[in-house]
């Protein structure tokens, strides 16, 4: 936890109503401005498509049609839940609630306190569910002995739940780093960090733990298991020419080659996407490390902090274009829940047509039964 590089929405909580200029040029001022305007609207769009996006990955991939194990569905499925608690935690509930509807009851210090750590929770699962992704990945292709034992939808349930749990013990911390900002009507308002997180040798070690495990160690693991990976693969299609050229063999599509090059695609794409995505945010935290600048409203290092997080935030909507990018029967699945309510919606007007064409044609026939002679007058 870096007060810094928790993003303007809490330091906007902590001096909301007082004066926003804290130093820096005009230029910059104006500069913070623009930004604020972009931000209020580009956070609206990743709320609007981040939460639709994530529930129909989570509803094709429950259906378990896309061609993949049901232990890559599980690990998707639980990423794509994660990413959809990060944007209701962190834009919703954080962003968009400060720049739409400031001084609410989120604003309570304890109910602020808990929505800040499960934004930091829903942070760690978000990044370490793609981790173990990877992980799993990079045993499927690399180590066929692990792979009959590890591989499978039980390990991938217990994997993932121990992880969250562990990851949501560890964040529980995070509610008591902060107190009152401020006292209305015997009300405790806003969430400001404690004085002593800064200088107690618990809680900075514990703010160094919390950075060196998301994004440190993750990223770490993630490159390394894909850098693995790669070179196995590359190393066995060396060694599956070879063997091609020496058996003079025409050469044919391997079903295996072509489902691990499936795999590895897949899994390059969603760890180069989380990594670029949030590389800005990585950049800014050791800027701000590096140089301790101070917390000014108006000045670039706070806007690329917030382009930071932005950018970390717009990784929780990219998982699904990727699926629809990579996988042939997901894009598949897409298409046919695009297509199901327009085929409903056809086939509903084409029923009522018929019940209507039936209802009249029944009642003009009760109608001349009954009334034959004013039907036949009318008729002539």
């Amino acid at each position: 936890m870096r007060i810094k590089a928790q993003g303007i929405p809490q330091i906007s909580i902590l001096f909301e109503g007082l004066p926003t200029k804290r130093g820096g040029t005009g230029f910059e001022e104006k500069m913070w401005e623009i930004y604020r305007k972009v931000d209020k609207i580009l956070y609206v769009v990743i709320s609007a498509f981040g939460i639709p996006v994530n529930l129909v990955a989570i509803v094709i991939l429950s259906r378990k049609k896309c061609g993949l194990s049901s232990c890559t569905v599980r690990y998707l499925v639980a990423m794509a839940a994660a990413d959809m608690l990060l944007i209701v935690t962190e834009v919703i509930l954080s962003r968009l609630k400060y720049h739409y509807f400031p001084g609410t009851f989120l604003d309570i210090t304890p109910i602020c306190s808990a929505v800040l750590a499960l934004r930091s929770a829903a942070t760690d699962c978000s990044v370490w569910f793609t981790v173990t992704f990877t992980f799993d990945r990079f045993v499927v292709i690399c180590c066929q002995k692990l792979k009959t034992k590890y591989c499978t939808e039980k390990t991938a349930a217990v994997v993932l739940a121990t992880t969250g749990f562990l990851l949501c013990l560890k964040n529980v911390p995070m509610y008591f780093i902060y107190e009152k900002g401020e006292i209305i009507d015997n009300v405790f308002w806003w969430c400001a960090v404690k004085p002593s997180f800064f200088t107690e040798s618990g809680w900075v070690g514990f703010d160094t733990f919390d950075v060196a495990l998301t994004p440190s160690l993750a990223f770490i693991v993630i490159l390394l298991c894909n850098a693995l990976t790669v070179r196995y693969i590359l190393v066995a299609s060396r060694v599956r020419q070879g063997l091609t050229r020496q058996s003079n063999v025409a050469h044919r599509p391997d079903p295996e080659t072509k489902s691990r090059r499936r795999s590895v695609i897949l899994v390059l794409a969603l760890s180069c996407s989380l990594i670029i995505l949030w590389m800005t945010n990585i950049v800014d935290f050791f800027y701000y490390k590096s140089t301790g600048n101070g917390l000014d409203i108006t000045d670039f290092s706070l806007i690329l902090n917030n382009v930071g997080y932005l950018l970390r935030n717009v990784s929780c909507c990219t998982n699904t274009f990727i699926y629809v990018a990579t996988q042939s029967r997901f894009r598949e699945q897409v298409k046919n829940m695009v297509k199901y309510p327009v085929i409903a919606l056809l086939q509903f007007i084409h029923e009522a047509k018929r019940s209507c064409q039936h209802y009249l044609h029944t009642l003009g026939n009760h109608l001349n039964q009954k009334y034959p002679r004013i039907i036949g007058n009318a008729n002539q």
